[in-house]
């Protein structure tokens, strides 16, 4: 019995290729002049301060609050601070805050020798209007870094968003790929993040709301994420047992968790929980991402366990024969039982995730995403006729997936448009792997 395995091939050269073909893409098509933004610009605005004006009168440095300008006015403001300067101000906040910090200086009769911004903040800083409504401030200047040619794929805050996008779908995904290889599909996953989410923000609820602990918020992820495995178990015990088709028994299971979510919330959101309900998808460790962490950590291990273990070397044989596979001493039932599992575990880590990052449970969240999270598999080059799939396609796949939605909400274009692409794309990587399948395009042009 063959069984094929999954090394790196052709075909994940292929779909890295089509990525960065896609980010190159983009990046041309959103290229704009933009505001500087980092260290540069810090440097920059800092040497400004320092060098442009005097001490006599007062330089406010303005960010908006929760946005990267935010935090280049901070670290302005402390280079400023550091070079014994002394006629600087804060302003973290929105146009209120501004207002307020030039009522005072007014009320102070103190000289605005200038206003030191950038980013999300200098959209609303007009000079005009300053000058308008405080006619005492008679000659000042608003300084922001240079601009430069810059694409808005590629700014940070987008590259942050794609990764916060991705992450639920890649480690879900990472499940799906192990069912699909068998043979399966799994259509329940979208619920189960939404059960998750509600399970888990349910216990921090009973165990103290805002005032919960960081261990009462472990118990409810916990919780969320042993449910949905015991819910993929129960999926595939009725697959290998009673022989019942995967798409009938993930389709009811859907159904069936996504009742129980709103069941057990009333059809409300739960948004009573303590702040450290955000460190799984918000924390940083040692200033990397929690969820470019996870994400690492839980492919690393899926790769390891799909190529160098026995019972990843049999998901592989139940998929390409199960009788076969049977004949040869393969456990198909429990390895069915496996996949499923791993499947729901999966849902309910992703569940936990996306309740992290909008720091809330609903039950009607992740809708649709059982289809991206196909979407994201196949894109990847896994076989829907199981025994061929690779853990690092899939990955590539979910970033491609997400880069393709990311770059068209940037051009602007509709979201019917966007379905229309996504489908076409799915279709189109369903074609290609008929096509390997058939011995080519040819062959397969000809129904061989």
């Amino acid at each position: 019995m063959r069984v094929k395995t999954s090394n790196f091939g052709l075909g994940e050269y292929g779909m890295v290729l089509a990525l960065g073909g896609l980010c190159v893409l983009f990046s041309a098509l959103t290229l704009n002049r933009q505001s500087g933004e980092g260290l540069a610009a810090e440097r920059e605005l800092t040497q400004v301060v320092l060098d442009q004006f005097s001490t006599e009168g007062v330089v406010l440095v303005v960010g908006a609050e929760n946005t990267s300008s935010a935090t280049m006015a901070e670290n302005v403001y402390a280079s400023v601070l550091s070079a014994n300067r002394e006629n600087v101000r804060l302003v973290v906040g929105g146009p209120r805050d501004l207002r307020d910090a030039l009522d005072g200086l007014v009320a102070e009769t103190s000289a605005l020798a200038g206003i030191v911004t950038g980013g999300d903040a200098s959209k609303w800083l007009v000079l005009e209007e300053i000058e308008q409504n405080y006619p005492a401030f008679d000659s000042f200047e608003i300084v922001v870094p240079s601009e430069k040619l810059w694409p808005d794929f590629l700014k940070a805050s987008n590259l942050l968003a794609i990764v916060e996008r991705i992450v639920v779908i890649a480690i879900i995904a990472i499940g799906m790929t192990m069912v699909i290889i068998t043979a399966g599909i799994d259509l329940s996953v979208g619920s189960l993040i939404a059960l998750s989410a509600v399970i888990g923000a349910t216990v921090v609820k009973h165990m103290g709301g805002p005032e919960a602990s960081g261990w009462a918020v472990a118990l409810g992820f916990f919780a969320g994420t042993i449910s949905c495995g015991l819910i993929g178990m129960f999926a595939g015990g009725l697959v290998s047992r009673f022989k019942v088709a995967a798409f009938i028994v993930t389709l009811g299971i859907m159904m069936m968790a996504r009742g129980l979510a709103f069941m057990t919330t009333g059809g409300f959101s739960i948004d009573q929980v303590p702040d450290s309900f955000v460190l799984l998808a918000q924390g940083r460790l040692l200033g990397v991402p929690n969820t470019v962490i996870l994400l690492a950590v839980v492919y690393s291990i899926a790769h390891v366990f799909m190529s160098h273990t026995r019972y990843g070397r049999y998901i592989y044989a139940v998929g390409g024969n199960a009788e076969a596979a049977r004949l040869t001493g393969v456990p198909v039932g429990t390895v069915i039982v496996l996949v499923y599992t791993v499947s729901g575990l999966a849902a309910g880590l992703g569940g936990c995730l996306q309740a992290s990052l909008v720091r809330a449970a609903a039950p009607n969240m992740a809708n649709m995403y059982e289809l991206y999270v196909i979407a994201a598999v196949v894109v990847g080059g896994t076989s829907l006729s199981g025994g061929s799939g690779r853990m690092f396609g899939t990955l590539i796949g979910a970033f491609i997936i997400a880069v393709i939605q990311n770059g068209m909400n940037l051009l602007g274009i509709k979201s019917y448009a966007q379905m229309f692409t996504l489908g076409a794309v799915i279709v189109l990587a369903v074609l290609l792997d008929k096509a390997r399948q058939s011995g080519g395009l040819r062959q397969l042009l000809r129904g061989r």
